[in-house]
């Protein structure tokens, strides 16, 4: 249970919720302001690539998970029509995703979206452009990977060229890396995968001048190459990787057993298994690119979902 307290009214303040394949985020506050940024891992798309449908026990986390966030939102005061839940890869390909979508409306009171990847990449990149400190060079390659989906979108203010491909960190950990840690075949199995969805991809790497990356899997990424003894957004938001810090970090968790990563002060328990799968779609991005380095964003699709909400609202 979450202790209500009382909240300063604001009729400014929105309430954001992206459920992607592996977490829930909530992101309360009257932007710029920020009262609350929560994340729970619940494995929404844990066999769907091979059952196509959502769990039951999938079903159970993430019931609980909105629940929790139900009643934050009401604390905070939120009306339901500055609440905006968006559901992005896992919902879009299960089969009894109208299941999800009515516990949803029962327990938040709202109409979940069920967004399609076009709207996905664009609210991703308002998300991590909108934040940045410094004026990047353009255009931008924002990517969001996340465990069901991957998006690349390329623009400078907005995007330009944008697209979805059906590979995620779950996705693929389920798909290829049985082992633990992963054999070399089974890794050479899931960068040729992700390389034929490259190929396919109309979005170029190589015409980026700025990369950007976005959610778990990235900012994950940087904690260990910082050597964090604890996540910390201040100091990953913005931080700058070069290529070959990147590329180095990749390959130290590639060779690593779930037990050996769980170990890192700053490693997510829920990410542990799967972010071998993820680090390699970024390390193939990038390896595509121009670029000499990859700027961090702890900024996403849930700040996009939020300033969506304060244009609209």
């Amino acid at each position: 249970m979450v202790e209500e307290v009382a909240q300063q009214p604001s009729r400014n303040r929105v309430a954001a919720i992206d459920c992607g394949t592996n977490t829930i985020k909530l992101l309360i506050g009257a932007l710029p302001e920020v009262d609350v940024r929560e994340m729970r891992m619940v494995r929404l798309g844990q066999d769907l690539d091979r059952t196509g449908r959502i769990a039951d026990e999938a079903l159970v986390r993430a019931f609980a998970a909105i629940e929790e966030y139900a009643e934050l939102i009401r604390s905070y005061d939120v009306p339901p029509e500055r609440v905006r839940f968006v559901a992005t890869s896992a919902s879009r390909d299960a089969s009894n995703a109208a299941v999800f979508v009515a516990g949803v409306r029962e327990r938040l009171g709202v109409e979940p979206e069920v967004v399609s990847g076009d709207v996905e990449a664009a609210l991703s990149f308002d998300g991590a452009v909108r934040n940045l400190r410094e004026v990047p060079e353009t255009p931008i390659l924002v990517i969001d990977i996340g465990g069901g989906s991957t998006e690349l979108i390329l623009g400078s203010t907005a995007p330009d060229a944008a697209d979805s491909m059906d590979v995620g960190s779950v996705r693929l950990h389920e798909r290829h890396l049985h082992s633990d840690p992963p054999t070399a075949v089974e890794i050479a199995a899931c960068v040729a995968d992700i390389d034929a969805h490259l190929d396919a991809c109309p979005v170029s790497p190589a015409d980026a001048a700025t990369v950007v990356g976005v959610a778990g899997t990235v900012t994950q990424l940087a904690a260990v190459a910082l050597g964090l003894t604890a996540y910390s957004r201040a100091d990953v938001d913005q931080l700058v990787l070069s290529a070959e810090q990147v590329h180095a970090t990749v390959e130290r968790l590639l060779a690593m057993t779930v037990a050996e990563r769980l170990a890192l002060p700053a490693m997510h328990p829920g990410r542990a298994d799967v972010i071998g799968a993820g680090v390699l779609i970024l390390d193939r991005v990038l390896r595509r690119t121009r670029a000499d380095s990859l700027v961090v964003s702890d900024s996403d699709i849930l700040d996009g979902i939020a300033w969506s909400i304060g244009v609209s609202g």
